[in-house]
């Protein structure tokens, strides 16, 4: 309901229930009416029917009814929909004389949240009898009052209104006195005694009356009051007013003592009996006495008490002026005062339901509050505006006269504001204007709106080889704005690759990486996994965080050899001729590193030699060169080690073994060689053919290389006197002869090999031949010596492909200059000259020059003379 009634009399209700009436009947949108009384939980009607709402869903829908004040008066019933009395219903101690009494409500439902207004009008029933303020009044009149005077009596009182209320009286039978029954402005009867038999003292002395007064209930109630009359001796002359009415008006907050009219009496006689004494009459009600005085010498009405517009517009004050006779004489008169309303009462802002906390999902339009507006002063002083500020997502309507409904008008966002303070401020349009304020405190609840986020897309990490298992290698992060579980994270990763998820692992709840074994560099060096970080929302969010983890290598590979092999049963003898000038190469030391970067770097070093100032190594390239010219009493043997070291911390090393047979001793070294029985080769006969027809066409245009073949030719004669075994095969080590830089990988297998034709006299001619190779692994043993042939071959494996290089290249190699000094060494000795081409040849393909791109390019087989 609007309001509860404010203690402190009758008409105090009157006034309050006057407000009920007009803020809620213009704006019902239903109406219902109940007798007083009425029992507790007696129907009022059926507001669901009438609202045609769906009673099925009523319950679900929490319809409850609101008011301003604390007491509820009635209630609605989810069950059936109907609005029934929740406490007891006293019209006259709810609205006193206003009528209708109309009670005004407000219904409220959830999901989704509407606002019904209504009114009941409490019906009266005649419950209350009349009652005189006094069971007795006496009245003293002279026997010279003519016939015609009028003699006002005290009015009785009947809290009932309509047919209930007072509506007559009636005097007990006499010879002198009617009763004359007259309404007042405000609808109210009083009585007025009538002189109509003159009066005689001698006769009378006094008279015994009762007026009885009756209420129009049925059956009707009444009460009554003894009236006596003395009858007295006269007074010639009565006191007159000026005028029977005196109207006057006074503003509500006139204070104390402000002058409202006077009033004027005058009287013939002379002494005593012309003194008039001014008195308020017995009509004039208590609560009058209270806000009005009255000057009794000089008639001076004046504000005793605080008026109020809101309770009271109209006062009736009944006055009336008596001379000082031994038997006064008594005029009447009526003032009415009117009491012109000021804006003197600011609005009063009830909020009779607020919808928090609210979505922060909700849709524009939806109903957050409903507030109840009151101003107790009338015309334009209690016209009210009601507005909130600017600058945020709601807004403020007026749905029925006197409510407002705040609503939303954009999306809201909690990660942005969590909840709002709204100031509602109710502004009168008085002069000046008077407002109020109201804060309506409105949360907004979490909606998990928002995916997970991390302050990088993705995550590279770089991590030793040979860890310790179970380590953690990363936090991953990531954050979530929501509230609660919207923004509980968990981490899981994606199995994309499978081994990803028997090598790591990630916490759930803080997302650390963690390693389950331990990583090697040369086995894997980067692996590539995608962490999903998901909200626990429903339903739930969730974002992809890519995670890069690099290996990083530790020197834990110490070089391995392959040229010449370690621990190999087979003799590795490379030729060098007498007279080899300083700077020549004669072999190569070919190695590799499984391991990356400097750890990989592979630097030589001549740790051991039969002469060490005959030979000298290249400390990158692993190339064995000829420190001076070889002389020709040089020892026809001699053994190299090499040690081997890569350039980690701590370093790691390997040593390789080099024998180098002097030329002047070939035949010692054919005749090691010749120990080897190679298997036979059943191509032997067409590769022969085509090398001859390779040297044929090469004859035909290079004339001069044809006459070298016929010298060498002449040459191989010769040297049969020198061997008596037929032929052989000079055995070579197959190997790759090119420069094998520090790799990250493995090596990769030839693709190629050589074969080098010797006469028995290699002084005089040799030829070499590349051809390519289908299946060769390094370091097999297919060389084959073969007797009846006219020459000796020595087949060496190589490779087309070249090993990718360390970040930091070694020194280069040696220049064109000692190349042509290997070409001028070809003519000294047949085995020397033999073993020179081989080594130039070694040279070419290591060193990564120009002839080594040739030969890459050329798949065929090619012969040299």
């Amino acid at each position: 309901l609007s309001r509860e009634p404010r203690g402190g009399g009758r008409a105090a209700v009157l006034s309050l229930c006057l407000l009920l009436a007009a803020s809620s009947g213009a704006s019902a949108a239903i109406r219902y009416a109940i007798p007083e009384e009425a029992r507790r939980g007696s129907a009022v009607g059926n507001v669901a029917a009438d609202l045609a709402l769906d009673p099925a869903r009523l319950s679900g829908r929490r319809p409850r009814v609101v008011s301003g004040g604390s007491k509820k008066y009635f209630a609605v019933d989810p069950a059936s929909g109907a609005l029934v009395v929740s406490s007891r219903l006293d019209r006259e101690e709810l609205c006193g004389a206003l009528s209708p009494c109309t009670l005004s409500f407000e219904i409220v439902l959830e999901k989704p949240l509407e606002l019904y207004s209504g009114a009941v009008e409490i019906q009266d029933i005649n419950d209350n009898d009349p009652v005189f303020p006094s069971g007795q009044a006496r009245l003293e009149i002279s026997e010279s009052v003519v016939a015609g005077t009028r003699f006002p009596l005290e009015s009785a009182q009947d809290p009932d209104v309509g047919i209930n209320s007072l509506q007559t009286y009636q005097l007990s039978a006499n010879p002198h006195f009617v009763l004359d029954v007259q309404t007042r402005v405000d609808g109210s009867k009083h009585a007025e005694l009538v002189l109509e038999k003159e009066l005689d003292r001698e006769e009378q002395r006094e008279l015994h009356l009762v007026l009885t007064a009756l209420d129009g209930g049925s059956p009707p109630r009444s009460a009554h009051m003894q009236i006596h009359i003395d009858v007295v001796d006269s007074n010639d002359n009565a006191p007159v007013f000026n005028q029977s009415t005196y109207k006057a008006s006074v503003r509500e907050n006139t204070p104390s003592g402000t002058l409202v009219t006077k009033v004027s009496a005058y009287d013939l006689d002379d002494g005593p009996n012309g003194d008039i004494v001014y008195s308020f009459s017995s009509h004039t009600p208590a609560k009058v006495r209270e806000l009005f005085a009255l000057d009794s010498d000089t008639g001076e009405l004046r504000v005793k008490g605080q008026l109020d517009y809101e309770e009271t517009k109209l006062y009736e004050i009944y006055l009336q002026a008596k001379d000082k006779g031994a038997v006064p004489g008594v005029a009447n008169c009526k003032v009415l005062v009117e009491v012109v309303d000021v804006n003197d009462n600011a609005p009063e802002v009830t909020v009779t339901s607020v919808y928090s906390p609210v979505p922060e999902d909700a849709a524009p339009g939806t109903v957050v509050a409903l507030l109840s507006v009151t101003d107790l002063d009338s015309r334009d002083n209690g016209l009210v505006n009601c507005f909130i500020p600017p600058g945020i997502p709601f807004t403020l309507s007026s749905s029925l006269k006197n409510y407002y409904t705040l609503k939303t008008k954009a999306a809201l966002d909690r990660e942005e504001a969590s909840e709002y303070n709204i100031t509602v401020t109710a502004r009168d349009s008085g002069s000046p204007p008077l407002s109020a304020v109201k804060h309506i405190l409105v949360q907004v609840s979490d909606v998990n709106d928002n995916a997970p986020k991390s302050s990088q897309d993705s995550y590279d990490v770089y991590v030793l080889e040979n860890n310790v298992p179970g380590i953690s290698i990363l936090n991953v992060s990531a954050t979530d704005p929501d509230l609660g579980r919207n923004g509980h994270l968990s981490y899981s990763l994606l199995q994309g690759d499978n081994t990803v998820g028997h090598l790591f692992s990630i916490n759930r709840e803080s997302g650390a990486l963690h390693l389950l074994t331990s990583l090697d560099h040369e086995d894997r060096m980067e692996f590539s996994m995608m962490v999903q970080v998901q909200d626990g929302g429903s339903p739930p969010l969730a974002t992809n965080l890519s995670v890069n983890v690099f290996v990083t290598d530790l020197n834990d590979n110490a070089p391995t050899v392959l040229y010449p092999l370690p621990n190999s049963t087979s003799s590795y003898t490379d030729v060098v001729a007498p007279g080899t000038p300083a700077g020549h190469v004669v072999t190569k030391v070919v190695a590799v590193d499984a391991d990356a970067g400097y750890n990989a770097w592979i630097s030589y070093t001549l740790l051991q030699a039969t002469d060490p100032t005959l030979f000298s190594v290249g400390l990158h390239s692993g190339e064995i060169i000829t420190a001076r010219q070889l002389r020709e009493d040089e020892a026809p043997q001699h053994t190299l080690v090499i040690l081997l070291k890569d350039h980690g911390e701590p370093a790691l090393s390997a040593s390789a073994t080099v024998s180098i047979s002097v030329a002047e001793r070939v035949k010692e070294a054919l005749t090691d060689l010749t120990d080897v029985t190679p298997p036979h080769d059943p191509k032997r006969h067409m590769t022969f053919y085509l090398i001859l027809a390779v040297i044929l066409v090469s004859a035909a245009f290079f004339i001069t290389i044809v006459s070298v073949g016929i010298f060498k030719c002449y040459k191989w004669r010769q040297s049969k006197e020198l061997f008596n075994s037929s032929r052989s095969t000079l055995y070579r080590t197959p190997g790759p002869f090119h420069h094998v830089d520090a790799v990250r990988g493995g090596f990769t297998p030839p693709n190629f090999y050589h074969q080098v034709y010797l006469t028995t006299d290699s002084r005089q001619s040799d030829l070499l031949c590349k051809k390519p190779i289908t299946s060769s692994p390094l370091g097999s043993r297919q060389n084959t010596m073969r007797s009846g042939e006219p020459g000796l071959y020595h087949q060496m494996v190589g490779t087309a492909s070249r090993l990718p290089a360390p970040t930091e290249r070694p020194p280069p190699p040696l220049g064109a200059g000692s190349r042509r000094d290997v070409g001028g060494a070809l003519h000294q000795s047949g085995a020397g000259r033999a073993q020179s081409l081989i080594d130039w040849q070694q040279s070419g393909a290591g060193r990564g020059g120009d002839g080594g791109r040739d030969r890459d390019r050329d798949r065929g087989e090619t012969c040299l003379l």
